[in-house]
């Protein structure tokens, strides 16, 4: 019998591993990247209170497009921005959340960098 390996399982313990080395602060959040088959997600977040400051997903009721492509990952980049903007917020650390820096991750850091996030 033939055991395939649990692909979400070694995403956890590189995201624990990276999580290690890199955390956020109120002036430079952490912007956290959750990818489902159907949707992304993206938070920035204050590891020193454990607070959202700010969030932004393909599953909200204003996001019309599917969620599950690199077009929806750069509005949902550029939306995460805008809302940081907001909130005066111009400097994060990416925390790209085990996954390979490739494909909706990727163009969701393309996204922020365009809407004025800098890391």
């Amino acid at each position: 019998m033939v055991n395939k390996p649990n692909s979400n399982k070694a995403r956890q313990k590189r995201h624990t591993r990276v999580r290690s080395k890199i955390s956020g602060t109120a002036e430079c959040p952490r912007l956290n990247v959750f990818r489902s088959l159907n949707h992304i997600y993206a938070q920035l977040i204050d590891d020193e209170t454990g607070v959202t400051i700010v969030s932004a997903s393909t599953v909200e009721k204003d996001f019309k497009d599917y969620g599950g492509n690199k077009d929806a990952a750069r509005q949902v980049g550029k939306l995460i921005a805008t809302r940081a903007a907001e909130k005066n917020i111009t400097e994060v650390v990416f925390d790209r959340g085990g996954y390979v820096y490739h494909g909706r991750v990727q163009e969701l850091a393309e996204g922020a960098r365009e809407g004025g996030l800098k890391f």
